[in-house]
């Protein structure tokens, strides 16, 4: 029983560490624009499919490249094209409501369009048909007693861990991160403070996409099986958890992931599987019931 459970542990933090790393690129577009950006999950789709045609790629032209550097190259060319991605979206579909002063209900309303947009414009070009990730690196088995653990599984929780402490230092410690964090204070008088208000947004529209490709490769390698509406539920639950952690907090948004994804795994390991979705929600609910701001949110005041 108790073997069991740890290798339930191990599975949790997995899914934990996808939800995690996806929660905090909505977490860093609302922390600055007070945007919640509905596309964040059909990003993280993008990335996926950005990934796939990278390797297809470099093993078409260059197949002596294989195993970790193969690894690596995918990461960081899928990490610029989907920062890409992610500052087109910006730069077309909300920059332009942002400098006319739109409602917010508008610009919601145009991040579901462009999530509609990247999912059926997939679907166009590729397709309805599931494709398969292709392996990038061998899988390795370690055994401790009766649980089992793979390295890409620890792969995956790490990286979560690490992409939060950079994402910290980033944030907390250099020019653009205190450029969005007073930009989330006060819009209007950072302009007057010489901050280029376009260039700190447009880095964290790229600096959230990226990681929303960190999570794609990654989930791709765990769960091989793509298709374009794969980012839809995954990162509804991100959005979600990041609400419960309190968005607009990294910390919030990270252990909101880890929150989820522990539910999530322990339900479907002692109840059955149909019950997981439920039982997550109900959970989050009651948390919000009583904590309506997240773990770490605070609530803000609106001067009118």
């Amino acid at each position: 029983m108790l073997s069991y459970l740890v290798q339930n542990v191990f599975n949790a933090l997995q899914w934990g560490s996808f939800y995690s790393m996806i929660a905090l690129g909505y977490c860093l577009v609302y922390g600055v624009l007070r945007l919640i950006n509905f596309a964040h999950g059909d990003i993280f789709m993008a990335s996926c499919y950005f990934a796939f045609f990278v390797i297809a790629g470099i093993t078409a032209h260059f197949a002596g490249i294989t195993g970790i550097p193969l690894f690596v190259i995918t990461l960081v060319v899928t990490m610029a094209l989907t920062a890409l991605l992610g500052v087109g979206i910006e730069r077309v579909a909300y920059r332009p409501l942002r400098e006319k002063g739109a409602n917010r209900l508008y610009v919601v309303i145009t991040a579901l369009m462009i999530g509609f947009i990247l999912e059926n414009g997939n679907l166009a070009l590729l397709g309805a048909s599931s494709r398969r990730f292709p392996d990038i690196l061998p899988k390795i088995i370690w055994k401790v007693g009766p649980v089992t653990v793979t390295n890409l599984k620890l792969l995956v929780i790490i990286s979560a861990f690490v992409v939060f402490a950079i994402l910290q230092f980033i944030v907390q410690k250099t020019t653009l991160g205190m450029s969005m964090r007073a930009i989330s204070y006060d819009k209007f008088a950072i302009p007057l403070m010489g901050i280029p208000v376009n260039t700190v947004i447009t880095f964290t529209f790229a600096l959230g996409s990226a990681l929303a490709a960190i999570a794609g490769i990654l989930f791709g390698m765990s769960y091989p099986v793509m298709d374009p509406y794969m980012g839809m539920i995954i990162g509804w639950k991100a959005f979600i958890a990041a609400v419960v952690g309190g968005i607009g907090d990294i910390r919030g948004a990270f252990l909101g992931g880890f929150m989820l994804g522990i539910i999530e795994i322990l339900v479907t390991a002692f109840l059955p599987s149909s019950y997981k979705d439920l039982i997550s929600f109900v959970i989050l609910l009651v948390i919000l019931t009583f904590k309506p701001t997240g773990f770490f949110g605070v609530a803000r005041s609106t001067k009118i």
